[in-house]
């Protein structure tokens, strides 16, 4: 498995979770928006 490939799966594993925590009341919209950021961000530098 490539580094971007890698990348990009840990970016949906954590988009899962992040999501599966606010449909769950865990978290607002905006600490999960910040927390979907955060991992986008890791995913364009995975890029460069």
């Amino acid at each position: 498995m490539s580094d971007i490939e890698a990348a990009v799966e840990e970016f949906l594993k954590e988009y899962d979770d992040a999501r599966e925590d606010y449909d769950r009341g865990y978290v607002d919209a905006d600490a999960t928006v910040r927390l979907v950021d955060s991992h986008v961000e890791d995913l364009r530098d995975a890029l460069e």
